[in-house]
């Protein structure tokens, strides 16, 4: 059973270190590049454990470990949501089990309003996941160029 467990501040440096292989795989779609210490920056990774709107959590199965969220209240298009999802992954072992469409009606239930999501229209499975998870809010498509779009729907 998939739960959301929210990353506390003496796990700051355990979630900094997870976040840099996802900001790793994410090399995929877009231009980054590491820094000479071999990180990939997060402009507000820092913010998530001082911000009290930022929520990063881990996403368990049952007692294993098979992703995490980041959520903010911080519009991408100019907009005025209650949640944006920043950052979610399932990792690599655990795709193709459900998790991410589990945690994704998980997380909306759980927060109910105005949302903002985006990903790369070069990332085929994130662009397949959240139009399936999202139809049923009747999502409106926001193109920021030609690789990034922007779901923007209401829970209720």
């Amino acid at each position: 059973m998939i739960k959301l467990v929210s990353v506390k501040a003496e796990e700051k440096e355990r979630f900094r270190n997870i976040n840099q292989k996802y900001l790793y795989e994410m090399t995929s779609f877009y231009p980054d590049v590491m820094d000479e210490d071999g990180n990939y920056g997060y402009g507000y990774f820092d913010e998530y454990f001082v911000d009290p709107k930022r929520k990063a959590y881990f996403i368990y199965n049952d007692e294993t470990m098979v992703g995490f969220v980041m959520i903010n209240p911080y519009s991408v298009i100019g907009g005025e949501p209650d949640f944006t999802m920043a950052e979610f992954t399932i990792f690599p072992t655990y795709r193709r089990n459900g998790y991410a469409a589990e945690t994704a009606r998980l997380i909306f239930s759980e927060n109910k309003g105005n949302w903002e999501l985006k990903y790369n229209e070069k990332n085929k499975a994130a662009k397949a996941l959240w139009t399936a998870v999202t139809a049923s809010y009747n999502p409106r498509l926001h193109h920021l160029n030609e690789t990034e779009t922007v779901l923007e729907f209401t829970v209720r």
